[in-house]
């Protein structure tokens, strides 16, 4: 398997360990209205980059797979908004759990926006390449 598979399949496996810690804190959660709804909401936005990221390796356009990310990168800002609620709330008494998702968070914050800058960098030498190729 070459390089460029592997971090593929590194990635995804990342962000499936990622929305799987998140469900472990979201069982830990507190049952209070407060701990109700921010359970509800990072269960959703912790897990969907996984499945984010599965649809933008079947983006239709280097455009679509841009904004596939960009929806991704979303999610995992949510849910680092919620991590912070939620330890500065108290409302789950995992605090390693949840320190340990926020810096697995801000990780995978950083790669994706680099991933976005990159392939947006590389749509605009692709347009500026087929310029040249029209001329």
């Amino acid at each position: 398997m070459n390089t460029q598979t592997n971090r593929k399949f590194d990635l995804e496996d990342r962000l499936v360990d990622f929305g799987v810690s998140i469900v472990d804190i979201t069982e830990s959660i507190v049952n209070s209205r407060a701990g109700n709804h921010l359970a509800g909401q990072i269960v959703r936005s912790g897990t969907s980059p996984a499945l984010h990221y599965g649809e933008a390796q079947s983006a239709e356009s280097r455009n679509d797979f841009i904004h596939k990310l960009k929806v991704l990168l979303k999610e995992l800002r949510e849910t680092n908004a919620a991590l912070k609620l939620i330890k500065k709330a108290k409302l789950s008494p995992k605090i390693d759990l949840l320190d340990k998702a926020a810096k697995e968070c801000n990780e995978l914050i950083s790669i994706f926006m680099k991933s976005v800058e990159t392939a947006r960098r590389n749509n605009q030498k692709s347009k500026k390449d087929k310029e040249k190729g029209d001329a």
